[in-house]
């Protein structure tokens, strides 16, 4: 049987209600797993006819947690950020994002970006999902297309976020 938006986003719910931190968060990176690889799941929300680089597709009233569908066109490469007071897991549904984590050297001030320093770099392939807590600095870089879910704690589009670059 399918894994539904509607059950995917009970199971979400039910874990994060459970417990909001770590462990819960775990469970809803398993959850993303389960339907990245669901192939009527990603046919339905992340086929053909998908083509908005974020729509969401769910937002819980309560808790306030989002779950996205994300399809990017071609080679795309963003610059080292965190999700600002919020946590997000990516799950790779279709292509390849390599994933590049850093280490925060100097926090942003006065208008001016903070510095980052390279910690590791590594690939998500379809079926993968990676949890970014709070703070945690990294960037994805895509050489084709390739299509995500994504959880974010909360609507990241209302979050003002800070600005990082790479370090000489």
């Amino acid at each position: 049987m399918a894994y539904t938006l509607d059950q995917f986003a009970a199971d979400c719910r039910t874990a994060l209600l459970k417990d909001p931190g770590p462990a819960g968060r775990e469970l809803v990176r398993r959850y993303t797993e389960k339907a990245c690889t669901d192939a009527d799941f990603v046919a339905t929300h992340l086929g053909p006819h998908a083509d908005a680089e974020r729509n969401t597709l769910y937002e819980d009233p309560d808790l306030h947690f989002c779950i996205l569908a994300h399809v990017y066109k071609g080679a795309k490469a963003s610059a080292p950020h965190d999700h600002g007071p919020s946590w997000a897991i990516y799950g790779q549904a279709a292509g390849v994002t390599e994933m590049t984590d850093w280490r925060l050297l100097e926090k942003p001030a006065n208008g001016k970006p903070g510095k980052v320093a390279k910690v590791r770099t590594y690939k998500m392939t379809p079926g993968m999902a990676h949890l970014y807590g709070e703070g945690v600095l990294h960037s994805p870089r895509r050489e084709s297309d390739t299509r995500l879910i994504r959880i974010e704690g909360i609507d990241l589009t209302k979050v003002k976020r800070d600005k990082f670059e790479i370090a000489a």
